[in-house]
């Protein structure tokens, strides 16, 4: 096999590092991260890490800027409803900041952004699920400069797509892997209300369960690590390649970004050696088993290892005994006071960490402890005898503290304005035409009978001293001044000239800033969707997902107005067979695009869709934004499925936008939130999801050993089943979602058409289901999911 060999003119790429602290930012500033991505407080995918206040996250910005570095800030929740006035709040500032990008996956910060704050550049976080060239494209043409791809593609795929591709694409190359396709997973939520999607993952995928009586980390990913694939990567013309970890320490952002630089700075004869330092690095940031994922195999074989411990860093070892507040264990790796370590408990909780400030050799206090010892330390968190104890972090890896961090970024000064100048002598008068902030704006000063100079280059004068901006809020960029004549202006005056003007621009660049970003956020509170009073009562609509085209006999039923099936290989197989049985009721059924549909598949899917549409067939449903690349153009009816998040308004104006004439609200929604957005003054109707299976994870990865025949079991005796089709894995919670118990509330709060998936269920079930619907009664053994409980 042939090496890449990385010519000498392509561009390297952009090497982006999370910072979930302020030590975390520093320590990827001095590791030589061209760029880094910081949460703040609110809206942010990282909850739990420390995060950011506006006023740090400026400093932040005017810090890199000054290093010639980018900050981009992570907006990537999704939004209630209630929640817009204070998202409008927050992107007013951040665009009076002047922020490099936001990280976004709700489609209403996009449209937001779009409409109102087009200062902001648009990123699509990885949780939008963008995976093909039509997904890209579709972002392109709602004005996203850059699209974070989905981490299941190969890079082969990933090839094909920048080749397809205006925008920047942004790839994951380190770090942790969420076992799900991002953005798709409902597991977290489905336990207790802590969405990932709204930054407050609970990571039930990195538990202990149970399958036949074997007990596995059946849903635990390894580390991706691609130091390898460097060359691949800059070959692929990839714009940024992305580190994961903002919950991570300031150690492993230092060793993980130290290794990447390395890699890509090293010359391409000296590139192998770089690779085996960087990988001695990397062994620093305690990280899990590397992977190289999806990125060097379509099916990899390492990408889990149900029999790994599911918790991040080096295995230290058990707790073997506990006394009080202290645990003992025999460490397999050297310990120090200042270490962090954590603690992953056998059972099905979360691991805990903590730092260990005391360390005990048998009685004896000591600072450090060799491999193979047998320690004491005490514990913040009560734990029990088995739990498995990790080495997170040394305190030796990364020196400067947090106090040290703070104290150096309250010496940084605000950001600099980039300032282009354009000079012209006028008879005695100086004209100086300033491009600012997308503004242009001119001064004039007088200078007087002047006697001509010695040099030539008066664009070189003029620049050494408007080159000279101090104190201001001004960085020069380009000075021209091509007729300007050749003549001398005495230094004292020019120097007044160049304080005066720079003191002028700053009241007038800096106070139009200021009142745009004003006017800005005036015009999107006011465009904000108000409500309209519940209508009176309506007719109902009931639409029934199925799997399968021989069961469209249940179109017969009087109480089912539509039946919606996926546009699946099987069923394409089937339609001529069908079709006839159909004729008339074609308006009743509802092709289904799966949300996952690979490059090499689009094909396939664009000949059915034409297939369907010989057959007479208009109404699809679409899952994914690259859907409606596919559709474009076509006489057809669109409406959305609940993985195109619909959670607020703005999304469900995007869609409409879009052409979409209905869509389904998110099935992690809670009675609150969907109450406001049923009242919401908007044409698109709006579906509710009242029985379904919950897709808690869906998944490119095989589970090792693990088949449909038997669920797997949590530590509490929930059990999942796991179903494979096409390539992609689905676990599903036995429990069913349903709120066919709240049919009378759901119309009071204007709800009329509805979505029951049956698709799971055997059909000697569905009257059962169907029935307890009519009636607004109970189905027992079902979770209402967030409902009543409320989605945090």
């Amino acid at each position: 096999m042939s090496k890449t060999i990385i010519s000498k003119t392509m561009k390297k790429p952009e090497l982006l590092s999370p910072a979930g602290s302020l030590e975390a930012f520093f320590a990827a500033m001095e590791k030589g991260a061209d760029a880094v991505y910081a949460g703040l407080h609110d809206f942010s995918a990282r909850a739990k890490a420390k995060n950011f206040s506006l006023a740090q996250m400026e400093r932040m910005l005017a810090y890199a800027h000054c290093q010639g570095r980018k900050l981009y800030v992570t907006i990537n929740t999704l939004i209630k409803e209630n929640e817009l006035p204070q998202l409008v709040d927050l992107l007013a500032a951040l665009e009076g900041m002047r922020v490099d990008g936001v990280i976004l996956q709700d489609m209403a910060t996009a449209r937001l952004i779009r409409e109102h704050f087009p200062g902001i550049p648009l990123h699509a976080s990885t949780q939008m699920t963008i995976h093909n060239s039509l997904g890209v494209k579709q972002l392109e043409e709602l004005g996203f400069e850059r699209v974070v791809l989905a981490r299941e593609l190969h890079i082969d795929e990933i090839k094909a797509i920048v080749a397809a591709s205006r925008a920047e694409i942004e790839c994951f190359i380190h770090g942790a892997l969420c076992f799900s396709f991002s953005g798709q997973c409902y597991f977290s939520s489905f336990l207790g209300g802590h969405s990932g999607n709204r930054g407050r993952c609970a990571q039930p995928c990195r538990r202990q369960y149970t399958y036949r009586g074997k007990e596995g980390y059946y849903f635990s990913t390894n580390d991706f690590s691609s130091i390898d694939m460097i060359p691949q990567l800059i070959e692929a013309k990839v714009a940024s390649l992305k580190i994961e970890g903002r919950m991570k320490s300031a150690e492993y952002v230092a060793s993980v970004v130290g290794a990447y630089r390395l890699v890509l700075d090293a010359p391409e004869g000296k590139r192998s050696e770089a690779v085996a330092e960087a990988k001695e690095l990397l062994k620093l940031s305690f990280g899990r088993v590397p992977t190289k994922g999806f990125l060097a195999s379509h099916t990899p074989t390492d990408i889990a290892t149900p029999s790994l411990k599911g918790a991040t860093g080096r295995f230290l070892g058990t707790i073997k005994s506990l006394n009080g507040n202290r645990i003992t264990f025999e460490t397999k790796d050297r310990l120090h006071v200042g270490d962090r370590v954590r603690v992953q408990p056998k059972s099905d909780m979360a691991g805990r960490a903590f730092t260990i400030k005391e360390l005990y050799l048998g009685k004896q206090q000591v600072k450090g402890a060799k491999e193979k010892s047998l320690v004491t330390t005490s514990s913040p968190f009560p734990f029990k005898v088995g739990d498995a104890v990790f080495k997170v972090s040394s305190e030796t890896a990364f020196t400067m503290s947090e106090n040290a961090c703070a104290k150096k970024l309250d010496t940084v000064k605000g950001d600099k304005l980039p300032c282009e100048l354009s000079l012209a002598l006028i008879g005695e008068t100086m004209r100086i035409t300033a491009q600012v902030a997308g503004k242009e704006v001119c001064r004039e000063f007088h200078l007087g009978l002047l006697e001509p100079a010695r040099t030539t280059d008066m664009e070189s004068v003029l620049a050494a001293q408007f080159g000279r901006t101090g104190d201001t809020a001004f960085i020069l960029s380009a000075l021209n001044a091509p007729d300007f004549p050749a003549v001398l202006i005495p230094a004292a005056q020019l120097k007044e000239i160049r304080r005066e003007f720079y003191r002028w621009l700053g009241d007038k660049a800096l106070g139009e800033i200021k009142e745009r970003s004003r006017e800005h956020r005036k015009s999107a509170l006011a465009a904000l969707v108000g409500s309209r009073p519940v209508k009176g009562p309506q007719r109902e609509e009931l639409a029934v997902r199925l799997e399968h085209l021989r069961d469209y006999h249940l179109l017969h039923q009087e109480s089912i107005d539509s039946i919606i099936l996926p546009v699946s290989k099987a069923n394409m197989h089937q339609i001529p067979l069908f079709v006839r049985k159909l004729k008339g009721r074609e308006q009743q059924v509802i092709w289904h695009l799966p949300f996952i549909i690979f490059e090499a598949e689009i094909p396939f899917f664009r000949e059915a869709v034409s297939v369907l549409m010989h057959y007479g067939f208009r109404r699809f449903e679409a899952a994914n934004l690259s859907h409606f690349g596919l559709l474009k153009g076509l006489d057809v009816e669109l409406s959305t499925d609940y993985r195109l998040f619909s959670l607020n308004s703005q999304a469900l104006l995007c869609w409409q936008e879009l052409g979409a004439t209905a869509a389904t609200l998110y099935i992690e929604d809670d009675s609150d939130n969907i109450a406001a957005l049923l009242a919401a003054d908007l044409p698109i109707k709006r579906r509710i999801m009242v029985y379904s299976a919950v897709p808690a994870i869906t998944t490119k990865i095989r589970i090792k050993d693990v088949r449909s025949d038997v669920p797997v079991l949590s530590d509490r005796g929930e059990g999942y089943r796991i179903t494979t089709r096409d390539g992609l894995t689905v676990v599903t919670p036995n429990a069913m979602f349903s709120l066919t118990a709240f049919k009378g509330r759901l119309k009071e709060m204007g709800g009329t058409s509805y979505v029951m998936d049956l698709s799971q269920l055997p059909p000697d079930e569905w009257g059962r289901v169907l029935g307890a619907f009519s009636r607004g009664t109970a189905l027992p053994g079902t979770s209402e999911f967030n409902f009543t409980m409320g989605l945090v």
